[in-house]
């Protein structure tokens, strides 16, 4: 099994920046890739990014490319998304997951995001 803890969400003006930490524990050694997936209300979750566990490719959506920059510290099973220039449309529950294999296995209890205008 593997835990993820997020932690880093909270309320900034519209421009402001934040970054959110992941911590995985247990069976991390199994990990393929972590990611970072949100959801606002009445939307569907969606993904934002994703870094490979042992060679740091990282894949963005369209939506936060040039904004948002994930990066992991192996050494600290940990995680981050810094996310610079918010707009109101970040605003969501941003959760953390981790993949061993083709699809993202486990996930983290989520973490508010709010960008006010």
């Amino acid at each position: 099994q593997v835990q993820l803890v997020e932690s880093g969400g909270g309320v900034v003006q519209a421009g402001g920046s934040l970054r959110l930490s992941c911590a995985a524990s247990g069976r991390t050694f199994s990990a393929y890739a972590m990611g970072w997936f949100r959801q606002a209300p009445g939307k569907e979750r969606e993904f934002v990014a994703q870094i490979t566990w042992s060679t740091a490719n990282t894949d963005y959506a369209d939506s936060v490319k040039g904004r948002f920059t994930i990066s992991r510290d192996n050494r600290k099973n940990t995680v981050y998304l810094q996310m610079n220039n918010l707009l109101p449309e970040d605003t969501s529950i941003y959760y953390c997951s981790l993949r061993t294999g083709p699809r993202y296995d486990y996930w983290g209890q989520g973490t508010q995001v709010t960008a006010s205008s």
